[in-house]
C-alpha cells in the first residue's frame, strides 16, 4: 500500500501541474483534472489507511480530508446538485467527523502537549485540518439547503477544494518528507516554495473567477439543467 500511496501522490502532483498550465476547460485540462482527482483520492485513502495501522492520527485526518475535498470539488463541475445529493450528505457527515476529530485533538494537545502528541504536530495541523473540514461541511449544508449552484460560485467551489488538497499534498511531500531529499536541497525556504505557491493560487483563482469580467471560463463539463 505504501508503493500505491507514493505512485498516486506523484501522479497527482504531475497532473496538477498540467491542469494548472493548460487552457482551462480544454480537453487536456479536463483529462488532467480527472487524473488529479483519481490520484488524489487514492493517495488520500491509502495514506489514511497506512496511518491508521501505525496509529498516526494526524495523517488519518489529513488523508480523509484530502479525499473529501477532491471528491466534492471534482463532482461540483460534473453533476448537478440534484444528482449528487447522496454524495453531498455523505461528504457532509465525513467532513463533520473530520472536524470533530481534528478540533478535539488540537484542543487536547493545547492542554496536554506531552501526552501522546509529538511537539511538531501537536496543535496547528489538527486545528487547521479541523477548521477546514468544518468550513467544507458548512458550505455543503448550505448547498443542500439551497439545492443548486451555478456560474462563478460553482467554479469557486470547484477550485478552492481541489487547490486546498494540492496544498496538503505539497506540504506532505516537500515538508513532511524533507529528509528524503538530497542534502543540498534540504533548505527550508526551497522546500516551502511549492507549498507557498499552491497556497497563493487559491486567492488568485478565487479573485479571478469571482471578480473577473466577461464570460466565466468553464473548468468542467457543464451538467444538464445547470448546477
Amino acid at each position: 500500500m505504501v508503493v500505491l500511496h507514493i505512485v498516486a501522490g506523484s501522479v497527482a502532483l504531475l497532473a496538477a501541474v498540467v491542469a494548472l498550465a493548460v487552457t482551462k476547460g480544454a480537453s487536456l485540462h479536463r483529462r488532467s483534472g480527472t487524473a488529479y482527482f483519481m490520484a488524489m483520492l487514492v493517495m488520500g485513502l491509502s495514506g489514511a489507511g497506512i496511518a491508521a495501522t501505525r496509529g498516526v492520527t494526524i495523517s488519518v485526518i489529513a488523508g480523509l480530508l484530502a479525499a473529501y475535498l477532491v471528491t466534492t470539488g471534482w463532482l461540483t463541475v460534473r453533476l448537478p446538485v440534484a444528482r449528487m445529493r447522496a454524495v453531498l450528505v455523505i461528504g457532509l457527515l465525513v467532513a463533520l467527523a473530520i472536524a470533530v476529530a481534528g478540533l478535539n485533538s488540537g484542543l487536547r494537545a493545547l492542554g496536554t502537549p506531552a501526552e501522546g502528541f509529538a511537539p511538531e504536530t501537536s496543535t496547528a495541523p489538527y486545528l487547521v485540518f479541523g477548521s477546514l473540514a468544518l468550513i467544507g461541511a458548512a458550505l455543503d449544508a448550505r448547498l443542500l439547503r439551497v439545492g443548486h449552484i451555478a456560474g462563478r460560485q460553482r467554479l469557486a467551489r470547484h477550485l478552492w477544494r481541489l487547490l486546498a488538497a494540492l496544498v496538503m499534498a505539497n506540504a506532505a511531500f516537500f515538508l513532511g518528507q524533507a529528509d528524503e531529499f538530497p542534502v543540498a536541497m534540504r533548505q527550508p525556504l526551497l522546500l516551502a516554495m511549492p507549498v507557498l505557491v499552491s497556497l497563493l493560487l487559491i486567492p488568485y483563482w478565487l479573485v479571478r473567477v469571482l471578480r473577473g469580467r466577461g464570460r466565466t471560463v468553464a473548468f468542467g463539463r457543464a451538467p444538464a439543467g445547470g448546477a
